[in-house]
């Protein structure tokens, strides 16, 4: 039986400010605020909510037939949180249908999975962590930045623990295959991987509304039919995109919400199910494995990660930010934390791009990949002097964890000897305490009175006998 994996991504760039270079040494804070929230509120207005509201109308009209999956960014949660807090609310109450899943994926929507394996690990614990707070589930299966996939980052995901992974359906990887089964990680046979199929998700969130698309108009019916047509073999069809496709990219004005609402009646129709990632994992076995040693993404036709680090000012960029990751991680400053999650999101080097891309590039501030990679680097150049001023900079990394490491022992050691001693106190106490009650008892039992000892009757004398008158 056919199954259809439905998900969507929500995440927001965080724009950074005109930052000049003699602005570095005096001016600490980067971030574009207004453009920020008037952004995050226009996306939840035109987007977010409407099409929250749509897929909340399905779970309820449909029950537990209807499923859906959501991965959020950190920073994008925190975007919602100061913003947009009723996007979260709704988010809640879908999941309390128990048709929603919600996947694991990196805080900042980063690169780390391609430079620092501790940074990008340790983003994702971050991330599952809010998820937990937010909706009472622990990810099971992970979705990195604009679905970025290789072995290697394969075999970190599964060291993770995760039971398995989205990625790209990249023809150039599939070869002769099919999107449309579960495959393995070619190194972690354990970690099963949900390819997305291009043409069907393409098909809403990028052609859906484009009059010149040989397919438009685009109806849930003939949709289906086409998933309906594949080979019965063929029964995991997984449609993934951003969640602001329906709205933004798709305006509301095209009826993309009454199409994606009328999706579960036609695949009813023709027996087919929707199923959560997770399910399919537990269910499903892998047909084998699937190699994939250079790194793919969902981005342009490449399907690569050469729109993140396809140029020379790219890679500086990427690099200089890494170099102080080891640093970053030692210093475990909560201001610095924030910025590095800001600063290592994938669109501040989306920017920088010289490449041409179907999909329209819009830049912001920049008039350019130059300007973008200038305004980075000078705010890249007061983060780096920042972190490198929390300790001194002329003790190496190695040597500067070894002192902070000695210290935190030293500290632990401190606090498991006050332990001791407020236990040690505690017991004392304890047994003063007993020793108090003891002699007060004592005490008490020596001041009592004594009785006198009860005298003994004497004995009862006979009557002598009178004698008888004779």
């Amino acid at each position: 039986m056919k199954t259809i994996c439905l998900y969507f991504e929500i995440h927001q760039i965080i724009h950074l400010k005109r930052y000049r270079f003699f602005d570095i040494g005096t001016d600490h804070y980067y971030y574009d605020d207004y453009e920020n929230e008037r952004l995050i509120s226009d996306i939840a207005e035109r987007s977010y909510m409407p099409a929250l509201g749509a897929l909340l109308e399905m779970a309820k009209e449909h029950g537990k037939y209807f499923k859906v999956a959501f991965s959020l960014s950190g920073v994008g949660i925190e975007q919602l949180e100061m913003h947009a807090p009723q996007v979260l609310e709704k988010l809640q109450e879908l999941n309390e249908t128990g048709c929603v899943e919600f996947l694991a994926e990196p805080y900042s929507h980063g690169l780390a999975s391609l430079k620092d394996e501790e940074s990008f690990a340790a983003e994702v614990r971050r991330q599952a962590i809010k998820i937990k707070e937010y909706f009472g589930q622990e990810p099971q299966v992970l979705r990195n930045s604009s679905l970025i996939y290789s072995d290697d980052i394969g075999g970190q995901a599964a060291a993770m623990g995760f039971k398995g992974m989205l990625t790209e359906g990249a023809r150039h990887v599939l070869g002769w295959k099919s999107p449309h089964y579960v495959y393995n990680c070619a190194i972690a046979p354990n970690l099963k991987l949900l390819l997305r199929d291009v043409n069907l998700s393409d098909d809403i969130s990028l052609r859906f509304n484009n009059s010149e698309w040989e397919g438009y108009p685009l109806f849930a019916d003939n949709y289906i039919e086409r998933i309906a047509n594949f080979p019965e073999e063929e029964q995991i069809i997984n449609i993934f995109m951003e969640l602001s496709a329906l709205g933004i990219a798709q305006p509301l004005s095209s009826n993309i919400l009454e199409f994606i609402k009328a999706l579960p009646v036609c695949a009813k129709a023709k027996g087919i199910t929707f199923s959560t990632p997770t399910e399919i994992c537990m269910k499903m076995k892998s047909v084998g494995s699937l190699d994939v040693p250079d790194t793919l993404s969902w981005v342009d036709e490449e399907r690569d990660v050469s729109c993140w680090l396809g140029n020379p000012m790219q890679r500086e960029a990427f690099d200089k930010l890494y170099s102080v990751a080891e640093r970053v991680r030692i210093a475990n400053d909560p201001r610095i934390n924030q910025d590095w999650d800001y600063l290592q999101a994938s669109n501040n080097f989306r920017f920088m791009t010289t490449k041409p891309s179907n999909v329209g590039l819009d830049r912001g501030i920049y008039s350019t990949p130059f300007d973008a990679f200038t305004n980075y680097m000078n705010i890249l150049g007061d983060f780096i002097t920042r972190v490198n001023s929390l300790y001194p900079e002329e003790i190496e990394n190695e040597e500067l964890n070894s002192l902070l490491t000695t210290i935190k022992n030293q500290g632990d050691e401190i606090a498991m000897k006050d332990k001791e001693i407020t236990r040690l106190k505690a017991k004392v106490e304890k047994m003063q305490a007993e020793e108090d009650k003891l002699k007060a008892k004592l005490d008490a039992a020596a001041d009592k009175p004594k009785k006198a000892p009860a005298k003994k009757k004497a004995p009862a004398k006979k009557k002598e006998k009178e004698p008888k008158a004779e």
